[in-house]
């Protein structure tokens, strides 16, 4: 029961960053997270944690850059809008989380994936 609810957690975070156009400023992901499931979410964020190994802020966190990635991938959107979509309140505050779990800036990233793109187009 609690993997499962775990689970739904996770599906609930992955619904809000990647299907949809963006994740409002004020999203409140405790209060989704607690209406979806139908637990407290104390009680959801100490199984998630037990389980998991991370917070659930902290998964959340996982999912917004993976999704910056993909958009940055993408190259439709400039990172200042990649950074407005996915709810952080500037730009500044998107880089800093991206390097800290990329290890890398946005912009190295993207170069990055630019420069791999452009071998496979010369094959």
């Amino acid at each position: 029961k609690k993997k499962i609810l775990t689970e739904r957690v996770k599906n609930i975070i992955i619904g809000i960053i990647h299907d949809t156009d963006g994740i409002h400023l004020k999203t409140n992901f405790s209060n989704i997270i607690q209406k979806e499931t139908g637990t407290e979410y104390n009680t959801v964020s100490v199984i998630f944690s037990n389980l998991e190994g991370i917070t659930i802020e902290q998964y959340i966190i996982l999912q917004r850059i993976e999704r910056a990635k993909e958009l940055l991938i993408y190259d439709e959107l400039t990172l200042g809008e990649i950074a407005l979509m996915l709810g952080y309140s500037s730009l500044q505050h998107l880089s800093s989380q991206f390097k800290k779990v990329t290890g890398l800036t946005p912009t190295s990233f993207k170069s990055i994936k630019e420069s791999k793109r452009l071998a496979l187009d010369m094959l």
